[in-house]
């Protein structure tokens, strides 16, 4: 345990942002909803992905709640036509019409009241429409082959990518984050009863992956 308390203060050094690994598993998503597909990007950080997301032709929104990250994210997305970036939260109360090819929560849902988030997430998709999700979740007995295996990797690639020793985190990494109150277990469970069918599966860097595809037009 000593070894891995020394890499995780190496990988602090050194720092990255672990949603990087997973903007292509959000991007095939998008892709499969097709070119122009309206995309919903919930606590989109400082933009980074709604780069990504546009460049693949989809229309774009970015909701983020903090005013000072919202700038930033507008800054990263400035001359982007097919971007829009709102300050404001998610609305958990919204029942309008379905709008959303894809909705997308990266390491933003556990900032929210799960069930509700979920629920008001569905409403807003279209048929076939697509909920992807990379969330954050506490640590249980059940994550620690993932957890060992993160820190070892973490540290590796945080060395590759920024050599030298940071001071401070870079900007695109500084947006208010919240520390997850439940279990993959916990949010497995209240998922597959707000949305049936929904996939879910642990995964690295102390993340999990999950997508629902909401039924076909009748």
């Amino acid at each position: 345990m000593q070894v891995l308390a020394a890499l995780g203060r190496f990988s602090d050094e050194h720092p990255w942002s672990h949603n990087d690994v997973y903007a292509p598993f959000v991007l095939w998503h998008a892709r499969r909803a097709g070119r122009g597909a309206a995309v919903l990007d919930v606590g989109c950080g400082t933009g980074t992905l709604l780069r990504r997301l546009a460049r693949i032709g989809s229309a774009v929104v970015g909701l983020e709640p903090d005013a000072r990250t919202a700038a930033l994210a507008r800054a990263n997305v400035t001359g982007v036509r097919n971007v829009a970036v709102r300050e404001e939260p998610f609305d958990l109360a919204v029942r309008g019409e379905p709008c959303y090819d894809v909705v997308t929560f990266v390491a933003s849902l556990h900032h929210l009241p799960l069930a509700q988030a979920l629920e008001a997430a569905r409403s807003l998709l279209r048929p076939s429409g697509r909920l992807v999700i990379v969330g954050i979740a506490r640590e249980e007995p059940r994550d620690l082959a993932w957890s060992i295996a993160s820190v070892i990797l973490n540290a590796g690639i945080g060395v590759v990518r920024h050599p030298r020793r940071a001071v401070a985190p870079p900007q695109s990494m500084t947006a208010p984050t919240a520390t997850p109150l439940l279990t993959f277990s916990e949010v497995h469970g209240v998922a597959r009863r707000a949305l049936p069918g929904i996939k879910m599966q642990r995964s690295l860097f102390w993340r999990y992956v999950a997508v629902w595809v909401a039924p076909p037009a009748q």
